[in-house]
């Protein structure tokens, strides 16, 4: 990549993370289905059709905030130590998420990443957007897993029991958030049901060899 070329790229990351930011701001003001399209360009001082050049479609510009995290379940498969199991690496990995108090594993009680996990989950067109980035990690987990010696189907199954988890434990610590407690107080509780869930797992997908 040459200069000009990152520059243009740096360029158009700014321009990305300032349309999403500008956005955020205004559904957490107004509600998601309060604010428009047109709205959020004008706010952000670009036109409609250069904002749908970044974002396809309006929940994209919230979903940006956890893009970052689309394929992490698959890179930590593929970058495991050798010799070590998928379902070991993926389950260090989710403990020291929570540890990191990362806002994917639920538990940040940081105030900005509270109410961005109030609008996402209180909004349904925005968790039918999640549902499929979700569908996306499955598929690349899934592919991760082939990778490493896991048959087609037991691939898929195993990639949609890890990632559906992964939700459900992010869920739990966002509720539990939500009820008052601070990410400090509930750690502990997060890493038992981790490793409660991973036994889960383990207990099926061990005997594959995953």
């Amino acid at each position: 990549m040459n200069e000009e070329t990152g520059l243009r790229e740096r360029k158009k990351q700014r321009t990305r993370e300032l349309l999403s930011k500008t956005a955020i701001e205004l559904f957490l003001e107004r509600g998601f289905d309060q604010v428009s399209v047109a709205e959020v360009a004008a706010a952000a001082e670009v036109s409609k059709p250069t904002l749908f050049r970044y974002f396809p479609a309006k929940e994209d510009l919230v979903l940006h905030g956890i893009a970052d995290h689309q394929g992490e379940a698959a890179r930590v498969v593929r970058g495991r130590a050798p010799g070590e199991r998928p379902l070991a690496a993926l389950r260090a990995h989710f403990h020291e998420r929570l540890d990191a108090h990362d806002p994917i594993t639920g538990l940040c009680d940081v105030p900005a990443v509270l109410a961005y996990r109030d609008l996402l989950y209180g909004t349904p067109g925005l968790l039918a957007r999640l549902t499929l980035y979700a569908l996306e990690d499955e598929r690349e987990l899934a592919a991760a897993l082939g990778e490493a010696g896991a048959d087609g189907m037991t691939a898929r199954l195993g990639a949609a029991q890890i990632i559906t988890v992964h939700q459900v434990l992010a869920r739990g610590n966002w509720e539990r958030l939500a009820g008052g407690a601070s990410a400090a107080a509930v750690l502990g509780d997060a890493h038992v049901d981790a490793d409660r869930a991973y036994e889960l797992l383990g207990d099926g997908l061990g005997a594959r060899g995953l």
